[in-house]
């Protein structure tokens, strides 16, 4: 079976700049913020001097790209400047957008594929709040635009409105949902979904778990069971482990993915509500110090507001 949603460093086709319109929108408070400062900060400018690299390191810290991602920036530039290769404003915006992308290309964490005949497992995990039942709704939307079929797994039994929320979106996208009351045991609704989706020829299984404050260890203990439950029912599940952020808790974001992926070895992040901050910075923060590559943004309510990540567009998008 093939792999899905492997990263794209293509440019988006030009039938799809549409959404590259929508993206640039979408991250206009992040341009303002980041790109628009960093022009204010150059213009006029004839040299590189110490009061520019410093207002710099402010421009890209209040960015939230973090301390040690800022401070990589800021010595590759002054190394630059030191060389002399750096020795015009115009050339140092032109270095912070080539690194900046280049801290974006993470490559993908392979956990292998599924076996022939077997589903692709994605185990959806993150903190309430973040907007985990939608998104998943979203990506189960772009499975079924390549004909997949997709099964949602409804593993957070906590609370009704996430089992009900889940079903909603199932029957919105097309998408069988596997459910069992409130209260049931998560592991228990994993492995029967999984045992209809091996017996129905599903193609993508996706497991909506519990928004899990990340400082509780029991319930981290839980989702590393869910995780152990699915990988004796299918070999190597779940194969993805996709992590969804609130890009506007900024550094908070960092935090809670360091403590996730120690506990279940996240594949991929996902950054919802990209348009609702200017801090977007924290893509590049993240990228760069947890080597973790970014899977899908959100910048929008609309079902096609959330999309595979494209660095190239994204920088450009920012930089524009």
């Amino acid at each position: 079976m093939v792999r899905f949603f492997r990263r794209k460093e293509k440019k988006v086709e030009k039938g799809d700049n549409n959404f590259l319109t929508r993206l640039k929108q979408g991250l206009s408070k992040t341009r303002s913020g980041f790109a628009g400062r960093l022009d204010r900060t150059l213009f006029g400018k004839k040299e590189i001097n110490a009061e520019m690299l410093e207002e710099l390191e402010e421009i890209l810290f209040t960015s939230d790209l973090g301390v040690s991602t800022t401070q990589a920036l800021i010595e590759i530039v002054q190394q630059g400047v030191e060389r002399k290769e750096l020795n015009s404003p115009e050339k140092l915006r032109e270095a912070l957008k080539e690194h900046i992308l280049s801290f974006l290309g993470v490559p993908d964490v392979d956990h292998g594929a599924p076996a022939p005949g077997e589903p692709l497992v994605i185990m959806v995990i993150g903190v309430n709040g973040v907007g985990k039942t939608t998104t998943i709704g979203k990506v189960a939307h772009q499975f079924r635009q390549e004909g997949k079929k997709v099964m949602l797994v409804a593993a957070d039994t906590f609370r009704a409105a996430a089992i009900e929320q889940l079903q909603i979106w199932g029957e919105r996208v097309d998408a069988e949902v596997i459910k069992q009351k409130q209260g049931a045991d998560p592991s228990a609704v994993v492995f029967d979904a999984l045992s209809a989706a091996l017996a129905r020829q599903v193609d993508v299984v996706i497991i909506d778990t519990a928004g899990r404050l990340h400082t509780k260890t029991n319930l981290m203990d839980e989702l590393e069971k869910i995780s152990r439950i699915a990988g004796r029912k299918v070999q190597g599940a779940p194969h993805d482990v996709w992590l969804v952020l609130d890009a506007t808790t900024g550094q908070n974001a960092i935090s809670q993915a360091e403590m996730f992926h120690k506990a279940l070895g996240v594949t991929g992040i996902i950054l919802t509500k990209l348009d609702g901050t200017a801090k977007g910075g924290i893509v590049v923060g993240i990228s760069h110090q947890l080597k973790l590559p970014i899977k899908f943004i959100g910048i929008g309510e609309k079902i096609d507001d959330l999309r595979p990540f494209n660095a190239g567009d994204f920088v450009e998008a920012i930089f524009g």
